[in-house]
């Protein structure tokens, strides 16, 4: 990565099963949930016929870029074309239309969308995107990986700005989750985020971290267990802060990355408790 050209985080649209941006995570996910397994997202606005048979985490993806634009006071078209990279991440938002695809008995769940491409793809039919494109799966150091590969992607003049776009579901695979519960402690917290990234003065720096950083400390209190959306969780809380940088970290099946990327603070209605 040249070091002459740095990127900053602009925006960062995030959506949980606790509400919508960073305001409306609790103190304590645990003792908020009262004992709930899963915390699902609320369904999706989005109507009409191209949606019909669209599936819910796809649909998530839209949202999650539609209150990215917002969050940042830009429109459709500021995204639309060629100079916008789509980096997608999930640890298993695919898996709820694997099970439905296999239950289906002859429903009408098309087989296409049981493939992790179905939510960037339908992600970028409906905005328009057609830059550069990468999917990244597992969890939060994939998409610690995927911030570093969008400021690399704009350092190399790829791109002019770079979304890193995270869907995360449960409910519809409760009973898989559940099975794993001795390493993934309730509540999970369903999530779709997306952060915007454009170049900047400072670069980012990625390098593995042995310990949690505090900001993912701090996304893992207060959202619960999110994991792909985890690092774009903490992001939310640093950005609502005002912070003019954000030292990330996250672990997956003992695998543990960090990155510390600058980013545009932001202290609007409601950011915190």
């Amino acid at each position: 990565m040249s070091a002459k050209v740095g990127v900053r985080v602009e925006s960062v649209g995030l959506l949980t099963g606790w509400g919508h941006g960073p305001g409306a995570l609790p103190i304590d996910a645990r003792v908020a949930a009262q004992g709930r397994a899963v915390l699902p997202l609320a369904r999706s606005s989005l109507s009409g016929e191209r949606f019909r048979r669209v599936t819910r985490e796809c649909l998530l993806g839209v949202d999650a870029v539609t209150a990215m634009l917002a969050e940042a006071g830009l429109d459709r078209e500021a995204i639309r074309g060629d100079g916008t990279a789509l980096l997608f991440v999930t640890a298993g938002a695919y898996g709820a239309s694997n099970a439905g695809f296999l239950g289906a008995h002859g429903g009408t769940l098309h087989f296409p969308y049981t493939a992790p491409s179905a939510v960037p793809a339908e992600v970028t039919i409906e905005l328009g995107l057609t830059g550069a494109y990468v999917i990244l799966l597992g969890g939060a150091p994939a998409t610690i990986e995927a911030l570093r590969q969008a400021a690399v992607l704009l350092a190399r003049g790829r791109c002019q700005r770079a979304l890193v776009l995270v869907v995360e579901t449960f409910e519809e695979c409760q009973a898989l989750w559940r099975r794993a519960r001795w390493t993934l402690p309730v509540p999970l917290v369903e999530a779709a985020a997306c952060a915007l990234l454009v170049a900047g003065e400072t670069p980012a720096v990625y390098r593995p971290v042995a310990a949690p950083e505090a900001l993912e400390t701090a996304a893992d209190t207060r959202a619960g267990r999110t994991l792909a959306a985890a690092p774009l969780v903490a992001l939310a809380l640093a950005r609502a802060a005002g912070a003019s940088a954000a030292r990330l970290s996250g672990c997956w099946r003992g695998r543990r990355a960090g990155i510390e990327l600058a980013t545009a603070g932001h202290v609007g209605p409601g950011a915190e408790r």
